[in-house]
């Protein structure tokens, strides 16, 4: 008896493994396109724009032309890459996303923040020698705006700031603290009166960032906490760190807003369960208006 249990709970665990892979599978082919409204006093009308963050090198069909289809869907005003777009893992590919940039830029004004694997590329020189000055210069020649602790503007009620976070902040177990006044030194002020979009690859530091001055934050890096529990929310960070309340979501301090993206991508642990790829759409409009 004890024999035949033991072998009827190894089929059952045997089971239950090959149909959460399956699932797994299933779920990181596809693509649940979710918009958020914020309102807001400093835009003069409204704007829509797509988010894209944690791709790692991920493809959505070939050429990934079912992620470019929904953003084509979507018709944002403008596109924002919050990094991590490729895996630095002792070699790096940017060749996916260049492809899927070269596609965008047709159509949209793109503005690129770095995550830490771009960060890594330009930092670990032994190892991925210029290959991270190369990536920026095909960026640049194809009009995108890189951020790298620096701010451009869209429109005249738009100003939008990248901030590269150092290694420290990306530790295992216990990353380091950000205060609003490191971020000051590092990218200056935020603009006053204009609604001022923060890129910052970590959503660990929210009070920071608000503190700072940013309007909205947009993040990613956890990857929605690769498994997400109904009631308890994302399993686990890639910094190891363990029911996390902002795996993913949007996020509200008075009136500064934080949204995570749950990403696009993998690397590493190749697992999503309630954890579909996420094409993160924000549209920003007045208060008044939004009540029309």
């Amino acid at each position: 008896m004890r024999k035949e249990r033991f072998i009827g709970a190894a089929c059952f665990t045997a089971l239950a493994g090959v149909g959460l892979f399956l699932r797994s599978r299933y779920e990181r082919e596809q693509i649940s396109v979710e918009p958020v409204v914020i309102e807001t006093d400093k835009i003069g009308k409204k704007c829509t724009m797509v988010f894209l963050s944690d791709l790692h090198d991920h493809q959505f069909g070939a050429g990934n032309r079912r992620l470019i289809k929904a953003i084509h869907q979507v018709n944002p005003d403008l596109v924002l890459i919050g990094g991590d777009m490729m895996v630095t893992r002792g070699k790096a590919d940017t060749t996916v996303s260049l492809n899927l940039i070269r596609e965008l830029v047709k159509r949209y004004p793109v503005y690129y923040g770095n995550g830490n694997h771009e960060t890594r590329m330009r930092r670990e020189r032994h190892i991925y020698g210029r290959q991270y000055q190369e990536y920026v210069k095909q960026l640049q020649r194809l009009g995108v705006m890189v951020l790298s602790d620096r701010t451009e503007y869209f429109r005249s009620d738009i100003a939008i700031t990248g901030m590269d976070l150092e290694e420290r902040f990306y530790l295992n177990f216990k990353p380091d603290h950000l205060h609003a006044e490191e971020i000051t030194e590092k990218i200056g002020t935020p603009e006053q009166n204009r609604f001022h979009i923060l890129l910052s690859h970590s959503p660990l530091y929210f009070d920071a960032y608000k503190k700072w001055g940013a309007d909205l934050t947009l993040a990613g890096h956890f990857h929605g906490g690769t498994i997400r529990i109904p009631f308890l929310g994302g399993l686990m960070t890639p910094q190891f760190q363990f029911f996390l309340p902002w795996c993913a979501g949007t996020f509200h301090k008075g009136d500064s807003h934080m949204i995570v993206s749950r990403g696009l991508g993998t690397h590493s642990v190749n697992i999503r369960l309630n954890n579909k790829p996420q094409l993160v759409v924000v549209k920003l409009c007045g208060k008044s208006s939004a009540k029309l």
